[in-house]
């Protein structure tokens, strides 16, 4: 069956701490059918992990080879493994009206916006309410230490001087009014005119129509 729409890929960007992973988790379990997008990475896959739930595992040579090829939306190199986004997975979502969820850093927002899907993107940054706020959030979570919280927070700036670059900016005071907010903009942006292709059709039908009884 010809899908009604075709999906989007829904770029969620934040420092860490601001409520990235909680809002993309609240928002599957609302459309359960928004996938996530699962990453290529040269990295040894860890104990408990499965290739192609938390990540393809791949050697360094067979990435390379899918970057040159323009297998990849966005890639990075990040302490000494490659990291990037198969391009074939998701235009076969899309393609089918499928929702793809990007939970990634300015830099591959970036690349996936400038990529031959760029127009089927849309990207939203959350803020924080305050630095001091973002430090206790990290602190409160209980999962790194001094050293690392330090250096999230000092790689914080950098990722929120590029709020400018995104569709919408949200600052995330209050989860639930920030989910609310995040639905109103997915809902109003599945109905953006490129994501709808039958509408050429329809309105030559509506054309044909009106001629007839003209």
């Amino acid at each position: 069956m010809t899908p009604t729409r075709r999906g989007l890929l829904i770029i969620l960007s934040s420092p860490s701490g601001a409520g990235k992973s909680t809002l993309a988790r609240r928002l599957r379990a609302w459309d359960p059918e928004i996938e996530f997008s699962i990453s290529a990475t040269t990295r040894a896959p860890r104990p408990g992990e499965v290739d192609g739930r938390e990540y393809h595992f791949v050697n360094e040579a067979s990435f390379k080879a899918q970057v040159a090829a323009g297998g990849m939306l966005e890639h990075a190199h990040v302490f000494g493994n490659f990291y990037g986004s198969p391009k074939a997975p998701v235009q076969a979502a899309i393609d089918e009206g499928r929702d793809v969820l990007f939970d990634i850093d300015w830099q591959g927002a970036q690349q996936i916006t400038n990529s031959a899907l760029g127009a089927h993107t849309l990207s939203i940054f959350l803020l924080p309410p305050s630095i001091r706020e973002l430090r206790q959030r990290l602190e409160k979570r209980g999962q790194d230490d001094a050293a690392t919280i330090a250096r999230r927070m000092s790689k914080s700036w950098d990722e929120i001087s590029h709020w400018g670059a995104y569709d919408f900016v949200i600052v995330n005071d209050d989860l639930d009014q920030t989910e609310a907010q995040l639905k109103t903009i997915l809902s109003a942006t599945r109905l953006r005119r490129s994501q709808q292709p039958q509408l050429t059709e329809h309105v030559r039908r509506l054309q044909s129509e009106f001629e007839e009884v003209s």
